[in-house]
């Protein structure tokens, strides 16, 4: 039982393999944009209707916004406030639009304030 152990103990640390991975590495030189853009707020409603920073629009002028907002310089963040009853069909059309327009920049507000 003692032989086991040793040979255990001899080959165990000639079975870990190194994996070279080169990490990217940080570019100093980027500066932050010193005034960045206000995020538009998109809110979905449960029944599906949609609101720019506030204001209802329908689908083909979302399109609209979403292009004109794509090829902004400094792009802003599109953040995302769906209703918790609204259909996930919904949600996702509006990502597949952003994501089509060429938005990078989609987040999703909380506004949940259960502590559950």
């Amino acid at each position: 039982m003692l032989v086991l152990l040793i040979i255990f103990m001899i080959t165990a640390p000639m079975l870990t393999h190194r994996i070279r991975i080169d990490l990217p590495q940080p570019n100093r030189n980027v500066q932050p944009p010193l005034n960045p853009p206000e995020p538009i707020k998109l809110q979905i409603r449960a029944d599906g209707s949609i609101f720019w920073n506030s204001l209802p629009v329908t689908i083909s002028e979302l399109k609209a916004q979403l292009a004109v907002t794509a090829v902004k310089n400094p792009q802003p963040e599109l953040q995302i406030n769906a209703s918790p009853n609204v259909e996930y069909q919904n949600v996702a059309a509006v990502l597949a639009d952003a994501k089509g327009a060429g938005l990078e920049k989609i987040g999703f507000e909380n506004t949940d304030q259960g502590g559950g």
